[in-house]
């Protein structure tokens, strides 16, 4: 598509394109997160999170195959489409990460949310892999076979995904500290010395129901909750990075060393598998310590260094692939953390009771403010 002489004159115009189509995708999908967010917390997570599936494999199912079958090539349509896709992709995160919050207390939530945030990588190795692999047949087959993934595990998910213990009959996360203290309210005297700042220290956010069901928070309680504005700020400027690697990397390869499409694809991946294993040792040790903002900047320090000594790499597949990895330890190991585990510890704080209905806006918040800075980035 982009070196087709039906939309672009020469290379340079193609690539200012793809870099507006990054631009709007990722600004539609802060805003999308922003709503999403919301939205999880007050609708069941399953049917948005299915809905944003099959409704965006559809899109891109339309913006790659269905266009060149027809023959149809239009910019301001390719913009429409990738604004409605970064709309429905938003559903995603927000939603995913208030399941694993509803199912994994903060016990060792580190290094269960680092392992499992490495399920973005993941996907991008196998859609980097599954691309690489049709590319030969036409760029069209490319979006066919990714949408084709995307739909059928967004049936999955509607058909088999388990939202909290609750569904199958388990205690909610929490539920044992909560009766402890109703137990402990039970015995306090009626009047004492410390009712005059009883206000203060069981302030909530969330007020309780008759049913005893918290309420969903709104978004400006949400982003008055402590850490979450500074750490989405902190995640605006990771992500500005990580994204840049993210969307740009093949291309880089391609034209810098002049590595073909498909081999520049397949190398990409490593920068992916370096984000996996930082985001796994790096939540096990946030455990350890039981602190994740000392972790963060460490690890931060040294990617400044990844990232000059990536700038410097020779022509020279091996090495770069090393480095890269090096660089996606200490770049895609911290986004990971922050977007996943920081995000459920956010949710999770004490102020909001532990409840599970302020996990999806929180992530919507500091994963929406990130987006807008990796679409300054592009």
């Amino acid at each position: 598509l982009w070196n087709s002489s039906h939309l672009f004159q020469n290379s340079e115009e193609a690539t200012l394109f793809l870099g507006t189509l990054d631009t709007i995708f990722l600004f539609s999908y802060a805003v999308g997160l922003f709503v999403s967010g919301i939205v999880g917390d007050r609708l069941n997570l399953r049917w948005v999170l299915s809905f944003g599936m099959c409704s965006s494999a559809l899109v891109v199912f339309s913006f790659g195959t269905l266009t060149e079958w027809l023959h149809f090539y239009n910019k301001w349509f390719y913009c429409c489409l990738w604004v409605v896709n970064g709309l429905l992709q938003s559903t995603g995160w927000p939603c995913v990460v208030a399941v694993m919050g509803n199912w994994f207390g903060k016990a060792g939530r580190g290094f269960v949310f680092g392992l499992w945030s490495a399920c973005a990588s993941v996907g991008n190795i196998l859609g980097a892999f599954l691309a690489s692999c049709v590319l030969k047949y036409g760029y069209e087959y490319a979006f066919l076979v990714t949408a084709s993934v995307q739909f059928a595990g967004g049936v999955v998910v509607f058909f088999g995904l388990l939202t909290s213990p609750k569904e199958v009959g388990l205690p909610e996360l929490g539920a044992d500290e909560d009766e402890a203290s109703v137990e402990e309210d039970a015995n306090r005297p009626l009047m004492g010395n410390d009712d005059v700042d009883d206000d203060d220290q069981n302030y909530s956010i969330q007020a309780t129901d008759n049913d005893n069901q918290p309420k969903a928070i709104g978004f400006f309680q949400a982003c008055c909750l402590p850490g979450v504005v500074l750490y989405s700020l902190a995640y605006a400027c990771l992500k500005l990075v990580n994204y840049s690697f993210f969307f740009w990397l093949p291309f880089y390869l391609s034209s810098n060393f002049g590595w073909k499409e498909a081999e520049a694809d397949q190398l990409s991946i490593w920068y992916d598998v370096g984000g996996i294993i930082g985001g796994t040792i790096q939540g096990l040790i946030s455990d350890v310590l039981q602190k994740r903002a000392p972790v963060l900047a460490v690890s931060l320090l040294f990617a400044v260094g990844s990232l000059f000594g990536y700038s410097r790499s020779p022509n020279s597949k091996p090495i770069n692939a090393v480095i890269m990895a090096i660089t996606g330890f200490f770049i895609g190991g911290p986004s990971n953390m922050i977007s996943s585990a920081i995000s459920a510890d956010l949710g999770r704080q004490d102020l909001v009771k532990g409840s599970s209905e302020a996990l999806a806006t929180v992530t919507g918040i500091v994963d929406g403010t990130g987006s807008i800075g990796a679409a300054v980035g592009q």
